[in-house]
């Protein structure tokens, strides 16, 4: 990460205090509390105190959270458990944020949004009162934990695997034959598909996707907040799928077809919230993730090609996730074959092509060859002159009128 965006460890960071505050040690700023990041995440300000009670902090929430700035993190469950190498406490602490780990979840009912609290090396205070005592995770803590955490991936693939047979039966007639795939609107047959996820680095996958999306026309669409995610982008989705608990209802309105994913036995929580809006769906039973049915729906539906931006491709990636296995996922992406491409692949084959500046060289190149083919003939001298006086004219004609 460049020096200019890395953020200043706890000790560097000055002291916010008011006049009548005592000069105390350690940081301080607002507190933030609540239980699932990506809720905390949509008002988490830069120089507030983020607390948390997220266990195995992921890549994608560490990097909402970074994007926020914050003076510190506070995680009231253990931000690695050794189940799997979690990415999310590596980020946080290469950025230089303290992370404060594992005070118990009581500091969740003990501190309130809006408050103002000051964290001094291991311990968070409200005014003169401890409120959470934890531990500093530091570059040696957190790669100590990634060695052991590495060393129970045997004991998850064997869960991976059983979560997996588990799906496939629940599943069977959805992912072999199709059954159960609602009828919708939107025309995929034969085109390209360009699922969106919130999820790693979807940002930057978006903007190398730019050209590819302008000359291709893809369908769009947005998995929940990768909906919202399009529209930050300068597009407008075609379709948003998912529970609906992550998408904005400006987004939820902007026109685009809705497919509501609900429980295989038919419980939509995000249904009552879609009516509320006035705006039409259609419902989507089945188990898994809200991506993968987004998949499934693409490919049934005749897509020639998905592109997946912020989607998942490696088993650390799939347990990073935090779902029991991430069967579907996994079984999802051999459903599909060779439809899916990830964005980074199709960005890298995109930019293969002929650059804008080489095509400029080709007819510069092919402009001037044409000249010299002329003025080497007598013909084609007497055209260049012809030319050259057509312009003449066009350039007295247009001297003319600026004077």
């Amino acid at each position: 990460m460049p020096p200019s965006l890395r953020f200043p460890s706890s000790r560097s960071l000055s002291r916010r205090q008011t006049p009548h505050e005592p000069d105390l040690p350690g940081v301080r700023g607002t507190v933030r509390v609540d239980g699932r990041t990506k809720d905390l995440t949509k008002r988490l300000k830069s120089g507030d105190i983020a607390v948390i009670d997220h266990q195995d902090l992921d890549r994608v929430s560490a990097e909402a959270l970074l994007d926020c700035k914050p003076l510190a993190v506070i995680n009231a469950a253990p931000s690695i458990t050794g189940r799997y190498p979690n990415m999310g406490p590596e980020i946080l602490v290469d950025a230089g944020v303290p992370l404060l780990d594992n005070v118990g979840t009581d500091v969740m009912l003990t501190l309130v949004d809006g408050q103002s609290a000051r964290l001094d090396g291991d311990t968070l205070y409200a005014g003169e009162v401890v409120v959470a005592k934890g531990t500093i995770l530091d570059h040696d803590l957190v790669a100590a934990a990634m060695i052991e955490a590495r060393a129970g991936l045997a004991v998850q693939l064997e869960a991976f695997a059983a979560n997996t047979m588990e799906y496939l039966r629940r599943e069977r007639a959805l992912l072999l034959d199709g059954v159960g795939v609602p009828d919708i609107t939107t025309v995929l047959d034969g085109r390209h598909a360009l699922v969106v996820v919130r999820g790693y680095h979807y940002k930057a996958d978006l903007e190398t996707l730019r050209s590819y999306i302008r000359e291709y026309r893809p369908v769009l669409i947005g998995v929940d907040g990768g909906a919202d995610a399009l529209r930050e982008a300068g597009h407008r989705p075609d379709l948003i799928v998912g529970d609906m608990d992550s998408v904005s209802d400006a987004t939820l309105s902007c026109g685009a077809e809705i497919v509501v994913h609900a429980y295989r036995d038919g419980r939509a929580p995000g249904l009552e919230r879609v009516r509320k809006l006035g705006l039409d769906s259609v419902l989507f039973p089945a188990t898994g993730t809200s991506e993968d049915v987004a998949m499934l729906l693409a490919d049934d539906k005749g897509a020639s090609l998905i592109v997946a931006v912020g989607s998942h491709a490696t088993l650390v990636e799939f347990l990073d996730k935090g779902r029991s296995g991430m069967a579907s996922t996994f079984l999802t992406r051999l459903r599909i074959g060779g439809k899916l491409v990830d964005a980074k692949g199709v960005s890298r084959l995109y930019r293969s092509r002929i650059s804008n500046f080489s095509l400029g060289v080709m007819l510069f190149v092919g402009m001037f060859a044409l000249f010299v083919a002329l003025a080497a003939t007598p013909a084609g001298t007497t055209m260049l002159q012809l030319v050259a006086a057509r312009w003449d004219d066009v350039w007295s004609f247009v001297v003319g009128l600026s004077t």
